[in-house]
């Protein structure tokens, strides 16, 4: 798609900044503590010769001397809440020699906003466990990983694979083994056998066997073969790309898997020996699956078959977007692994009948992340079914068991045990519902019957442990903590984990079973603050954050009644952030932030972008509205069919909340969303026109009738119009009826009521919720003389998360509000 720009809305002058070569003047509209920050923080020299004011014509597009001197100073607040580095992956490996050390391994990112990619580097530390405290001892420096999409080691921790995927469709893969000293071996594989590894965390499978000689993954197929054109017409047989006067053609489109995986080829799995870099591709399996997050399974006797359990998505006439919809059937396949190649062997391969992969999971509609005892004796697994068969993108999951025989035959009629059902509305104080999106590759404790996993309880992220046999479940992160917690890695009893607040940067967490008690299976754990050279930020950060708390309040239900379940007329929460000391009766402007989804949630843990808002002077309003995960089936199930209604009305009751209490001003409120919060944002400016100052609205939905055409998801305008009915309604041709309700449903529908300055910020390659939508409503609210800016990135997917366009738009977004809202 070419690039489009849009002109940006010139912002008249607001303020003026003189400068001199000692100290900088900032906007008296700043925050006195960030103007306190800037004018003592910014280089003089440089900043003197940077704030001269240009000749008019020496703008950029959009801007004048205010604005430009406002985007100086947010933008360089900003980098300093964006080089703050996150922990991508960690592993926690026992030292061979020593029961008392670990060696603790981080992957760790960084944005490179001058390259526009992630930096990405391996920071270590040796862990000595010898009494209570243990002690990290850190490695000098980090050292930069180039070009990785995966590390993974291997299950004694004596070797290392790390795979580096190719830049462009003509390159090689590489797979390279290390030990602890050296390269022992390098592998190319070429696109003729399969294009890149998967390394995306969904499909992503890549599992070392046990006695580490192979490993099983999951890659692109090879590219199908293409016509061949010459200047006689077509060519008959296979040629060479680069023969002169000869070109491929495009062949047959296929179908991808939507938004993030646009031009990815069918996911299967291969087999590749580390000695000899052999590469054979699993047989067995259906065409129609795409194979994911693999495997291997424990061997029952020495000499017998050897087995990989994967996860298959099936699809008929078209797969729709998975990219955050656990709403896609899925099940678990075992399939025989191949043999090591050789000649030999290589007829009996192909003669055999029984290799085709066996469905493990017959009775249940969805079948997720496959991990092993460690005593091999039982397979556990997440299910999303009630996401599946409600048609919800996301909803409550559960946890499943499987037993595992040496005969794999008895699992056609292998029963699964139910440890985690789905929770439809849990008490207060009690635990809601598994909310797990992921698991490690070794969730155990030594017990082998312990999985430790993360999971959403409410605005919070815990962490819970599991005991597989019995379902009993305990949160084992403190109960009176509102932070929010991240599970990085186990080794025996030891957990590492990040914790973080709204106003907190993240803390490396080191956690120890201290106590156990035998009659009750209760646990006492203890969490140690680990010193770290990671989460490091300046001392403004440190400064402004300081000044900030957070809360999290509980919203009761407006007009709720008895035909509502007894969940959905449970309060729902919101995140309240504010300063600590106010210097006036005035309150700070409000920012109203909602999450996209609807099915997902803004958690209690820190933000980047939410912070720089902290900082320039908001208070933030962070709502969790009735359909949000984390608060049981029954308040999630209540939204679908009710999108712009229900979900409209909670985020004003919320809002309505905090002005009850004092803590917002009627008249300086402002919201931002993105997505499903893009169609809340829209929503509401054309529902409440009198009650927001001033909007930005990430590619929001915007028009249901024009996206159920254009998006990788139209299964969910159904859902989200007509409720779990509109499951079965779902069609690609829809009817004049379902986009008259479709219509009636959207933002556009009130435009006319209209009137809050509005940004938005869009990425041109977005499959989810195209540009389309976002554009025609933005050209709407000009057309009827509604001030609108947008900003379009030409390279950015649904989530606009490339550095730099992740820092423009918010940059963007702190500018549009002081504008209107300081």
């Amino acid at each position: 798609m070419a690039s489009l720009f849009l002109k940006m809305v010139s912002i008249p002058p607001r303020t003026t900044i003189s400068s001199t070569r000692t100290r900088t003047r900032v906007p008296s509209v700043l925050p006195f503590k960030l103007q306190h920050f800037l004018s003592h923080s910014l280089p003089a020299a440089s900043t003197a010769r940077s704030m001269e004011t240009p000749k008019a014509a020496e703008f950029p597009s959009g801007l004048d001397e205010s604005t430009e001197q406002d985007y100086a100073s947010q933008s360089y607040l900003l980098r300093e809440f964006v080089s703050i580095p996150s922990i991508d992956t960690a592993c926690l490996l026992k030292s061979p020699s020593s029961d008392s050390e670990s060696q603790a391994m981080f992957a760790v990112s960084q944005p490179n906003l001058v390259a526009n990619k992630k930096r990405k580097f391996i920071l270590s530390s040796t862990i000595l466990n010898t009494g209570t405290s243990p002690t990290f001892h850190w490695s000098p420096f980090p050292v930069e990983m180039s070009g990785v999409s995966a590390m993974i080691p291997s299950p004694s921790a004596s070797k290392l694979l790390i795979i580096r995927n190719p830049e462009n469709n003509e390159s090689a893969t590489r797979f390279e083994f290390w030990t602890s000293s050296q390269l022992q071996r390098e592998f190319q594989v070429p696109q003729s056998v399969h294009g890149s590894v998967y390394t995306d965390a969904w499909f992503e499978g890549i599992s070392w066997n046990s006695d580490e000689t192979r490993v099983a993954y999951v890659a692109e197929e090879p590219a199908p073969a293409k016509p061949s054109f010459n200047d006689q017409g077509y060519k008959k047989g296979a040629s060479n790309d680069k023969d002169c006067g000869t070109w491929k053609g495009q062949g047959e489109w296929e179908e991808d898997w939507g938004e993030t995986y646009a031009g990815k080829r069918q996911p299967a799995l291969f087999v590749i020996d580390i000695t000899s870099g052999d590469v054979q591709a699993v047989k067995g399996i259906d065409k129609s699956l795409s194979v994911g997050q693999v495997v291997w399974a424990p061997s029952t006797k020495e000499g017998s078959e050897k087995y990989l359990v994967f996860v298959g998505w099936s699809f008929e006439t078209r797969k729709l977007g998975i990219k955050y919809c656990y709403n896609r059937p899925c099940a678990l396949y075992a399939v025989k692994a191949p043999h090591p190649h050789s000649k030999a062997n290589e007829a009996e391969i192909h003669s055999t009948e029984d290799i085709q992969a066996l469905k493990l999971t017959e009775t249940i509609s969805s079948a997720f992340f496959p991990r092993f005892s460690p005593d091999g004796k039982f397979l556990v697994f997440l299910s999303a079914r009630s996401s599946v068969d409600s048609g919800a993108h996301s909803a409550t999951n559960s946890l499943h068991r499987l037993d595992w025989h040496t005969d794999m035959k008895q699992y056609i009629s292998a029963k699964v045990y139910d440890v985690i059902p789905v929770v439809m509305s849990a008490d207060d104080g009690c635990f809601p519902g598994l909310y797990c999106f992921s698991m490690l590759r070794d969730p155990w404790l030594s017990d082998g019957y312990t999985v430790i996993i993360q999971s959403i309880w409410h605005s919070n992220q815990v962490l819970i442990s599991v005991n597989v046999l019995s379902g009993e479940i305990l949160r084992i992160t403190p109960a009176d903590s509102n932070f929010s917690w991240s599970l990085l890695s186990l080794d025996g009893e030891n957990i590492l984990a990040v914790s973080s607040s709204p106003v907190d940067i993240p803390q490396l967490k080191y956690g120890t079973l201290v106590k156990k008690e035998k009659e009750t299976g209760n646990s006492e754990w203890s969490w140690l603050d680990v010193s770290n050279p990671i989460f490091k930020c300046s001392d403004k950060v440190t400064s402004l954050l300081s000044s900030l708390e957070f809360s999290i309040m509980k919203i009761p239900v407006k007009d709720g009644s008895e035909s509502l379940t007894k969940g959905a007329n449970k309060p729902f929460e919101a995140i309240f952030v504010t300063s600590k000391s106010k210097k006036s009766d005035a309150c700070d402007p409000l920012i109203v932030i909602l999450h996209g989804g609807p099915h997902s949630v803004s958690l209690s843990g820190f933000s980047k972008s939410s912070a720089f808002l902290s900082s320039l002077g908001y208070s933030l309003l962070i709502v969790n509205y009735r359909g949000s995960i984390g608060f049981g089936e029954e308040a999630l199930q209540s939204l679908p069919g009710k999108a712009g209604s229900q979900d409209v009305n909670d985020v004003l009751t919320a809002v309505d909340h905090v002005i009850s209490l004092g803590l917002a001003s009627p008249s300086k409120i402002a919201v931002l969303g993105g997505s499903h919060g893009g169609f809340l944002t829209t929503h509401l400016i054309g529902q409440a026109p009198d009650k927001f100052i001033a909007a930005a609205a990430r590619n929001p939905v915007c028009n249901l009738a024009l996206m159920v055409g254009t998006t990788d998801i139209p299964d969910w305008c159904y859902v989200e119009a007509y409720g779990t009915s509109g499951k079965d309604r779902f069609t690609e041709a829809p009817s004049a009826e379902d986009l008259a309700l479709f219509y009636s449903k959207s933002p556009i529908s009130h435009l006319s009521k209209v009137k809050t300055p509005t940004i938005f910020l869009l990425g041109a390659q977005d499959l989810r919720v195209p540009i389309s939508t976002g554009l025609q409503y933005a050209r709407a609210l000009r057309e009827k003389g509604v001030e609108a800016k947008v900003i379009l990135f030409p390279n950015d997917v649904h989530g606009i998360e490339r550095p730099q366009s992740d820092f423009e738009s918010f940059l963007n977004i702190g500018v549009w509000f002081n504008k209107y809202c300081k």
